[in-house]
Order: C-alpha cells, then sequence, then structure tokens
C-alpha cells in the first residue's frame, strides 16, 4: 500500500491544508463525500438500495451527513441515526446537518432495527479517537456488528485506533472503508484487517509533500 501517516501528521495536515494552502473546510468535506460516494459505488460488495447512516457529532460525522444527502438525492432510500450530544457538534456537522434537513433526509433512533438495512456507513469517530468507546456509541457499534448488514466505513473503522490498529473496547467490522488523503498507520496492520475490510484511498486535495518540493 502507498504511504501512511499518524493520526498527529492527518491533523496537521487537515490544519495546513486549510489555513495556509487556504482550502475552505467544507470544500474539504464536499470533495471527501463525493469520493466516499463514488466508492459506495463502485464497491461491487455493497447493495445500496435501503442505507442507514450513522453519525458521530465531529467532522466524521459532517463527512457522514454530506455522503447521506448526496445517496438521498441520487435515488437511494437512506436514513440518518445521529449519535452524541448536541452540544458536541462541531460547526461543518451542524452546517451538513442543515442541509441534510433541506433536503428531508429521514431521521431514525437507536431503538431502530439495523437488520432492515442492505448498507449501513460509519460516520461515528474519525482517526483521532483516544479513549475507550462507550455509551450510544459502543451500542450502536455492537448494533451495526450484530445485524449482518455489510458496514462501509469512512476515514477510520469507529473504534479502531488510527496509531496501533487496536481495538478501542469496541470497533466497527468494516466490509471496506474509504479513508482521506492517506492510511492511517494503524489501519495497514495485521491485527486491523478484520475491522477495515478493502480499504480505498481516496485523493481530497490534501498531500503529505506539497508537489513543488518533489
Amino acid at each position: 500500500m502507498a504511504e501512511t501517516i499518524s493520526v498527529q501528521q492527518s491533523r496537521e495536515l487537515d490544519q495546513k491544508t486549510i489555513n495556509e494552502v487556504g482550502i475552505p473546510s467544507l470544500v474539504l468535506m464536499e470533495r471527501a463525500a463525493l469520493k466516499i460516494y463514488g466508492d459506495l459505488l463502485a464497491n461491487d460488495e455493497l447493495d445500496l438500495t435501503k442505507v442507514l447512516v450513522l453519525v458521530g457529532s465531529g467532522n466524521n460525522g459532517g463527512d457522514a451527513l454530506d455522503v447521506a444527502r448526496l445517496l438521498e438525492t441520487h435515488g437511494f432510500d437512506t436514513s440518518v441515526l445521529l449519535i452524541g450530544k448536541p452540544q458536541s457538534r462541531s460547526e461543518q456537522m451542524e452546517r451538513q446537518l442543515q442541509i441534510c434537513d433541506y433536503y428531508q433526509v429521514k431521521h431514525v433512533f437507536l431503538d431502530e432495527d439495523f437488520g432492515q438495512y442492505t448498507t449501513i456507513v460509519d460516520g461515528l469517530f474519525g482517526s483521532g479517537l483516544a479513549r475507550a468507546v462507550e455509551g450510544d456509541f459502543a451500542t450502536a457499534i455492537d448494533k451495526a456488528n450484530q445485524s449482518g448488514v455489510k458496514i462501509h466505513a469512512i476515514d477510520i473503522p469507529s473504534g479502531l485506533n488510527g496509531d496501533s490498529g487496536e481495538v478501542m473496547g469496541t470497533a466497527v467490522k468494516a466490509t471496506s472503508t474509504s479513508t482521506l488523503a492517506y492510511a492511517k498507520t494503524g489501519m495497514v496492520l495485521s491485527q486491523a484487517k478484520p475491522y477495515t475490510g478493502k480499504i480505498f484511498v481516496d485523493d481530497i486535495g490534501i498531500y503529505l509533500h506539497d508537489h513543488y518540493e518533489e
């Protein structure tokens, strides 16, 4: 596999691209969502007839909502399940939620029967998760894993440590993963394989080395 980066490098590259290069975070989010949507369509293992999107309160959740909107506006039956406290939501996640609500994407709740869906999209946590998953997040992950439905993860399967590849209490067992810019170091380790499935590496305009320096 191509070059991998650490969680810290990922965070620094995001900030450099936004603050130094000057590409707004919402533009990066839209690029990411278009790539993830393309991965979903390209993956023959996934049936997009009825899709459940699990949404966390950070920017990973913003990506997930962006993907949900793309699915819904392209004719796929899509529902979103929001996990986490409203006061914890990032600005970008809130913006994407407003857009989803404009397009009337359906909301469901944690008591939903996950087994009725044909694909689950995991957008609960990004690669920066630093502590064990608990509460409603753990419940949602366990329900997804137990549903028998194939799961596509955004950036990294929720609950997986991006540096070590270790499970942080519980983790999504994805059929496939769209990782943004570069795979994270922990994702390519042997213990992570049962959780990542097939990895798509999506170029969204974030680069480890500036092209003019190469």
